[in-house]
C-alpha cells in the first residue's frame, strides 16, 4: 500500500466575500496530500523555495505525509493570488508567480517508484508523463487536469490519458475535451481516450462516476456557509485516492465509497480558508459528515 502524489506546492493569497488571507498553504499537492492522509500515508514529489514555512512542513509531518520527494531549492516558492465573486462561481486570478516551480522536474526517490496508486495532481501533462516514465510498478493511476492544459498542451494531455486508469475533470473541461454537454455521452468519449474510470465534478452540485455501463451520482452537501472554495477539487481527488490506496479495492461499489469520501473531505475544505478546513479532523468528524451524505441521498 503506497500512494504517490505529484503536483504543485504553493503559497496563496485569497480574497472572498468572507474575508482574505495571504501567504497560506496552497497548490494541488497540499490539498491532495492532506485529504489523502486521513486514509493513507501519501508520498509527495514537488518543489519549494527556501522561504517555504517550517509550520507547513510540520503540518505535513503531523499528517504522516512522506516528504522525501519534496525538493527545497534556492529561490522563492510558487505563489498564486485569486479573488472570488460573492457567488463563488466566478474567480479572478490576481497574480501567478511560478518562481522555483518554473524549472521543476519531478524526481522520484527509489522507494516511490513502486507505488500501488499514483495521483497526477494538476501540473503540466509533460511533467506527468515524466512521473509515469519513472515508475517501476503497475500502479493504478489517477489523472487530474485543468482547462489551461487542454488549451495549451492538448497533444501531451491526450497521449497521457491513454496511460491512466481514472480521469477526474469538471464539467467545463469535459465539454472542452469532447464537445459534449451530455455527461453520459462525454464520459463515453473520454473512455475512448484511455481511462476506464471517469469522474465529472459538478462543483456544489456533486460529482458523477462512470464505469462501463454503470453510473453513480453523489450530491453536493448543502452547507450553512461557504468560506473559500480554493482546493475543493484537489481535496476531493486526494481523499478519493487515499481511500482507494487504503482499501486496495477497485470494484465499482468501493470506488463509489471513495467518491463519497472525496465529497466528505471537500465539504470540510470549503468551510475555511486554505487547508484549515481539512487539518486535524477527527474520525468522528468524518463519520458524522459521511452520515449526512447517506441521509441526504436516501429515498
Amino acid at each position: 500500500m503506497s500512494l504517490l502524489i505529484v503536483g504543485s506546492l504553493a503559497l496563496d493569497t485569497i480574497e472572498t466575500s468572507k474575508g482574505s488571507v495571504s501567504e497560506v498553504p496552497g497548490g494541488s499537492t497540499s490539498y491532495c496530500s492532506l485529504a489523502a492522509s486521513y486514509f493513507s500515508n501519501p508520498q509527495i514529489v514537488g518543489v519549494v523555495g527556501e522561504d517555504f514555512p517550517d509550520s507547513v512542513i510540520s503540518l505535513f509531518e503531523d499528517h504522516h505525509i512522506d516528504l522525501e520527494g519534496m525538493q527545497t531549492v534556492a529561490g522563492k516558492t510558487f505563489r498564486w493570488g485569486g479573488r472570488y465573486a460573492g457567488n463563488f462561481d466566478d474567480r479572478v486570478t490576481l497574480f501567478t508567480e511560478l518562481n522555483v516551480f518554473e524549472t521543476f522536474k519531478p524526481r522520484l526517490p527509489d522507494n516511490y517508484k513502486k507505488a500501488s496508486h499514483v495521483l497526477l495532481a494538476n501540473i503540466h501533462p509533460g511533467l506527468q508523463h515524466e512521473v509515469l516514465n519513472q515508475l517501476e510498478s503497475e500502479a493504478f493511476v489517477i489523472l487530474d487536469t485543468m482547462n489551461l492544459w487542454i488549451e495549451t498542451a492538448h497533444e501531451d494531455l491526450i497521449s497521457l490519458m491513454a496511460r491512466v486508469n481514472m480521469l477526474v475533470i469538471n464539467e467545463e473541461e469535459s465539454k472542452m475535451l469532447t464537445g459534449k454537454t451530455n455527461h453520459k455521452q462525454a464520459a463515453a468519449e473520454l473512455r475512448k481516450m484511455g481511462p476506464e474510470w471517469i469522474i465529472i465534478k459538478k462543483g456544489q452540485h456533486g460529482a458523477l462516476l462512470f464505469y462501463e455501463d454503470r453510473v453513480f451520482s453523489v450530491p453536493g452537501l448543502i452547507l450553512d456557509e461557504v468560506i473559500d472554495p480554493t482546493g475543493a477539487g484537489d481535496t476531493f481527488v486526494g481523499a478519493l485516492a487515499g481511500y482507494l490506496d487504503q482499501s486496495q479495492d477497485h470494484s465499482f461499489d468501493n470506488v463509489k465509497l471513495a467518491v463519497v469520501f472525496g465529497s466528505v473531505l471537500a465539504s470540510f475544505c470549503v468551510q475555511n480558508f486554505s487547508v484549515e478546513g481539512i487539518t486535524y479532523l477527527k474520525e468522528e468528524d468524518l463519520e458524522e459528515r459521511y452520515d449526512e451524505f447517506v441521509v441526504m441521498s436516501q429515498f
